[in-house]
């Protein structure tokens, strides 16, 4: 869906689905811990709540991801609240870079 988005220019709609993708991926992650996740459709907050799940030897290594991808996350995070509240054009360099990002952050969380 997200490939299929950015081919046809819907940059937006790619941001969007990019940050629900990583918000339920995360969500699973947490809950495969047997912790009830917040309410919240924060994907920074729900790789910190990773990050204090982990052992301390996979910690450091979402504590990366949260700043490696500092500008990414907030990005998505902006994807998800101006698809519903306010309008904000994605570009199609940015779809991609999400695209990425997400791709490896996924790989690194799992």
């Amino acid at each position: 869906m997200k490939r299929r988005s950015i081919s046809r220019a819907f940059y937006d709609l790619a941001a969007f689905s990019l940050e629900q993708a990583l918000q339920l991926f995360l969500k699973a992650k947490v809950l495969a811990e047997g912790v009830d996740y917040p309410r919240t459709h924060s994907v920074r907050a729900l790789l910190e709540i990773l990050s204090n799940l982990a052992p301390e030897n996979k910690k450091s290594r979402v504590e990366e991801i949260l700043e490696k991808y500092l500008l990414e996350l907030g990005m998505l995070e902006d994807a998800c609240i101006t698809s519903r509240y306010t309008m904000r054009e994605f570009t199609k360099q940015e779809a991609e870079r999400l695209a990425k990002a997400v791709k490896e952050i996924m790989k690194d969380v799992s």
